[in-house]
């Protein structure tokens, strides 16, 4: 699947499952709960804090990616080392916080599809004429959709993904905002229910997200 195709994925399926904090023994049955409740992009994040090993966890991603059952990325990449890192592993699409020129030239160079974050209409701007395929609007929540309507005058042309604080509640709110996507992850990703293997609750949550979507 080439970038355009991936990009096209995530808007049309309007949704990207952010997998922050799992265990590289679960990512596997966790892709597959997600799938069948009809989300076919995930993102699995690094973790800084040290919980949870790089390597391990992108050992897991590239089997993941390896089944080809889902789309996967990396998620919070802060260098471009660490773009490199998710490249190698199979990874498809490269997600940051925030907005970093050489994350986002390094990601493009290796032929990821590139998610950085930003907030202000200058930052959007810079991280889209930078190359960035989608802008991550981060963080969403506190801002609300109204900051994507806002955001949706002046930068129509602006692919936008809102971030952070999204969930089955208001995921048709951003969207008729004027939101391409969305991310969301503690609201479908349950840490508890994959702690306790519970990969069903995980699939009833992403088919009730689904069918938000479908109304908006």
């Amino acid at each position: 699947m080439n970038n355009k195709a991936i990009v096209a994925q995530m808007v049309n399926e309007r949704v990207v499952a952010i997998a922050r904090g799992i265990q590289p023994h679960d990512m596997a049955a966790l892709a597959d709960a997600l799938h069948e409740g009809g989300i076919g992009c995930i993102e699995f994040t690094f973790d800084h804090s040290g919980r949870i090993d790089a390597k391990e966890m992108l050992s897991a991603l590239s089997a993941i990616r390896e089944n080809g059952v889902v789309t996967v990325g990396v998620g919070t990449v802060l260098t471009v080392e660490q773009v490199q890192l998710a490249a190698d592993a199979g990874a498809q699409f490269v997600l940051s916080p925030d907005f970093s020129p050489t994350v986002v030239k390094k990601t493009k160079e290796l032929g990821l599809v590139s998610i950085p974050g930003a907030m202000t209409p200058s930052e959007i701007v810079q991280a889209h004429n930078c190359g960035a395929d989608i802008v991550k609007v981060f963080p969403a929540g506190p801002l609300g959709s109204g900051y994507i309507k806002a955001l949706r005058g002046p930068l129509p042309h602006i692919p936008l993904s809102a971030v952070g604080g999204v969930s089955a509640e208001n995921a048709a709110e951003y969207l008729a905002a004027g939101a391409n996507c969305l991310g969301i992850g503690g609201k479908l990703v349950d840490g508890n229910a994959v702690s306790n293997r519970d990969f069903q609750a995980i699939t009833v949550a992403a088919k009730a997200l689904m069918a938000a979507i479908g109304k908006a």
